[in-house]
């Protein structure tokens, strides 16, 4: 399994290179796609897909796709405008197919829409920063590097439980470790690019503790539909959102955190 998992881990890495460093559309389709998997997933676990495709699962994909189709202007009215489409259009889809779907499964899919397809987003729309070919690392630093870093910690020195009911394995040792690596990764970067050591330590920080949150809501959600992993795409890890659970909630952190501090 470690063998698998690391070659897996490999893959990923070159593959987030080629895409990461070419940037534009390459980085683009790469994302979106990513979404749409990811979207599948999470439509398979919380029963908006129960057998075939159906009309309120497509129009879910076609959300995200307007919603990446919109990021194109680089122009903050046209993603707002999107949103509230792709929201008419799933009520649409409910009210007039009424009752084929519950309420439960059209509110699951526009959460899909924000939960993976906006959130995945900003891992694009980072690399479309000015810097942003720098900026853009920090977010699988300070996700993957804190993932790493904490389980090190954690099976070194772990003894107080972080999350006993969510995640038995977690334990805070590993999350103050997993933070304060996540902080050393991000300077020793700024050094290696010549960027500002504070201001990156900083953003990695935050980004650590909010890739967390990001892990344990993708735990939860797997916990409450009773699922080992979302899927089976990445040997070794699972799907695609058992691989990005926490880069889905770091990436908005480091953009809006390199927008702000990087002025």
């Amino acid at each position: 399994m470690f063998k698998t998992r690391l070659i897996s881990g490999i893959v990923l890495v070159l593959v987030a290179l080629l895409t990461i460093c070419s940037g534009g559309i390459v980085l683009f389709m790469t994302v979106l796609c990513l979404s749409v998997i990811g979207l599948m997933e999470l439509y398979k676990a919380m029963k908006v897909r129960k057998g075939k495709f159906n009309l309120l699962e497509v129009t879910g994909y076609a959300g995200v796709l307007i919603f990446y189709l919109s990021l194109l202007p680089q122009d903050p009215m046209y993603p707002m405008m999107a949103l509230i489409l792709d929201l008419v259009l799933i009520m649409a889809v409910y009210v007039f197919t009424y009752p084929t779907y519950h309420a439960n499964q059209v509110m699951a899919a526009f959460f899909g829409i924000i939960y993976v397809g906006v959130m995945l987003s900003f891992v694009y729309q980072t690399r479309m920063l000015e810097g942003g070919k720098f900026h853009v690392w920090l977010i699988f630093l300070c996700s993957w590097g804190c993932d790493t870093c904490a389980y090190c910690v954690g099976v070194l020195f772990g003894k107080h439980k972080m999350a006993p009911v969510l995640s038995p394995k977690k334990s805070v040792e590993g999350a103050i470790g997993g933070v304060v690596g996540a902080v050393l990764l991000g300077v020793i970067y700024a050094l290696a690019t010549k960027g500002g050591a504070f201001e990156y330590g900083l953003i990695c920080g935050a980004g650590a503790l909010i890739s967390m949150v990001g892990d344990l809501a993708a735990s939860a959600i797997k916990r409450n539909q009773e699922i080992k992993d979302y899927g089976k795409l990445i040997p070794g890890h699972g799907g695609i959102l058992d691989r990005f659970d926490s880069v889905i909630f770091t990436a908005p952190i480091i953009y809006y955190l390199s927008v702000l501090l990087m002025r």
